[in-house]
């Protein structure tokens, strides 16, 4: 992957989710951007560059021009970042790419689909809301659950993952480098049946 000139358009949007601000960092709601970090470290490329409240890189993959981004909106507000983008560079929703966490899911697993609800993730209703539409991919990586119902949820997703839980997480996070370059080059439906566990 290489970067390329910022002019033209690009064929696919991925959107990593997270929060901002180092309070934040490695945090499990920030799975998003911890998956960005594996990217940019294996491709040599920063995603740096700030549009549309967002930290973005343009890059080309597999012959395909690719934007990374990281909204800066805060995780509740994703969408309000994602929506100017796809309509600058005019993405279709079924060529955006979301990553983000999912308690539902153990840390080390991680599941693509091409559509769904929000699940109960903030990030993804906004971007559901702003897009109008459920019908765009998401990579989800697990996190795991709060150890008991009474533990608040986002006490749980907005602390530091830990241990076994840490180190599961960031094999996750290679394999889910590897699931986006796999979608990219091949498709979603190949992607799923490649890296879904």
């Amino acid at each position: 992957m290489t970067l390329f000139s910022s002019q033209g358009g690009v064929s696919w949007i991925i959107v990593f989710l997270g929060n901002p601000g180092l309070q934040y960092s490695g945090t499990r709601h920030n799975a998003g951007f911890m998956v960005c970090d594996v990217l940019e470290k294996r491709l040599g490329v920063s995603v740096n560059r700030l549009k549309n409240r967002a930290l973005t890189a343009k890059v080309t993959l597999n012959g395909q021009s690719v934007l990374l981004m990281k909204p800066q909106t805060y995780m509740n507000l994703s969408g309000e970042s994602v929506r100017p983008m796809a309509d600058f560079y005019k993405v279709p929703a079924d060529h955006i790419l979301v990553v983000s966490d999912e308690v539902s899911l153990v840390p080390g697993r991680m599941r693509l689909r091409p559509s769904g609800s929000a699940g109960g993730h903030n990030g993804l209703r906004s971007i559901i809301a702003q897009l109008g539409t459920e019908q765009f991919p998401r990579l989800r990586l697990g996190v795991g659950a709060p150890p008991h119902p009474d533990y608040a949820m986002a006490d749980w997703v907005l602390g530091v993952m830990r241990n076994e839980d840490a180190e599961a997480f960031a094999s996750a996070a290679e394999r889910a480098a590897d699931c986006i370059e796999c979608m990219v080059r091949e498709g979603v439906e190949r992607a799923m049946s490649k890296y879904n566990n």
